[in-house]
């Protein structure tokens, strides 16, 4: 992780839709760095509802805020101490929308046409998304410049929003000879970042919205549901490899593996090295008792804060309050520039 620049003071962003259950993906690949990085600089995490329904409509209002009470449960589980950090609701903090349309100004067609993950979305019904959707990138892009946030810990999916995040940063700056007023955030990738994968077909990330539930690891399944999906994941016939190139082919044992080494907090290279030549079956169980032991306490903590709603709104509440406080100026000052009354 390179140093912030001077003028900005570092300050990590990131943040999870509210659609559906996080599962072991999300944990390893964004939740335990999350953790972690609250020991290196001052972070806001928000749980971004509004990004959730530029493609999904909620039947009801209560399935989304429900949905939200459930992932912001997921972050103080796993960790997330919202004495420490920011943790909201992001439809909470309007200057989040406000810098979102003067950002749709600044952006241009072109850089929006080439968001591959639109495209990925949408395939070959692109007249039938969502405006919200095709914009989706300035709204993030305003989640993370409203507070002047310098790094974001974003995945393989969403390193061209940030890219984009960072075209519209320079291009505000220059349009409205403000140098510097918006950093230039930067990816923070940390080697422990893991992308997990489907326990069905080593081939597909692992997901939210598959159909099959046990293709991945939900943070709300108990002990035993837990190691069950682990013990029927699928492999293939061949013992274990003795080496990181007879993972070569095998989606579904490279998987495995790196799921045990981000449990285990060990190089890839050992786990081979330790099973090497051995059957699955007594792999997965070690790797079960590893899943079990890590994700059945978030569960029942999770379990612990849903039961007392009132509670996760009032901290969602009180972290609101805290990201309006640090936005208002920024986006005061945002106003003066571009030439409105603020």
């Amino acid at each position: 992780m390179s140093d912030a620049p001077a003028k900005h003071q570092p300050l990590v962003f990131s943040g999870m839709q509210p659609t559906n259950t996080l599962h072991l993906g999300n944990y390893l690949g964004a939740l335990k760095n999350w953790v972690k990085l609250q020991d290196q600089m001052p972070c806001i995490y928000c749980v971004v509802d509004m990004h959730a329904i530029t493609a999904v409509a909620y039947a009801k209002p209560d399935d989304l805020r429900t949905a939200v009470r459930e992932v912001a449960a997921a972050y103080i589980a796993a960790g997330v101490d919202p004495k420490r950090s920011i943790l909201f609701q992001q439809s909470a903090v309007p200057a989040h929308a406000e810098l979102a349309w003067i950002f749709n100004c600044v952006a241009r067609l072109g850089w929006m046409d080439r968001m591959t993950q639109f495209k990925e979305k949408t395939g070959k019904h692109k007249e039938r998304a969502s405006v919200g959707l095709y914009t989706y990138p300035t709204l993030m892009a305003a989640d993370i410049l409203v507070y002047k946030a310098t790094h974001v810990p974003v995945g393989e999916d969403q390193k061209q929003h940030l890219e984009l995040t960072r075209d519209v940063a320079q291009k505000f700056n220059n349009d409205y000879g403000a140098e510097d007023f918006f950093p230039l955030p930067e990816a923070v990738v940390l080697g422990t970042a893991t992308r997990v994968m489907s326990l069905r077909d080593g081939s597909k990330k692992m997901s939210k919205s598959d159909d099959s539930d046990m293709s991945r690891i939900n943070l709300t399944d108990d002990a035993d549901m837990v190691a069950q999906k682990i013990r029927k994941a699928r492999t293939d016939p061949n013992p274990l490899p003795d080496d990181e190139k007879g993972l070569e082919g095998r989606p579904e044992a490279e998987n495995l593996i790196n799921i045990f080494a981000a449990l285990a907090g060990t190089p890839r290279s050992d786990v081979i090295a330790r099973f090497a030549g051995q059957q699955f079956s007594g792999f997965k169980n070690e790797l079960a008792d590893l899943a079990v032991a890590e994700i059945a306490p978030i569960a029942e903590k999770m379990r612990r804060l849903l039961a007392d709603p009132a509670e996760l709104d009032r901290i969602l509440a009180d972290g609101a309050e805290q990201a309006a406080a640090l936005a208002a100026p920024i986006l005061r000052e945002t106003k003066r520039l571009v030439g409105f009354h603020a």
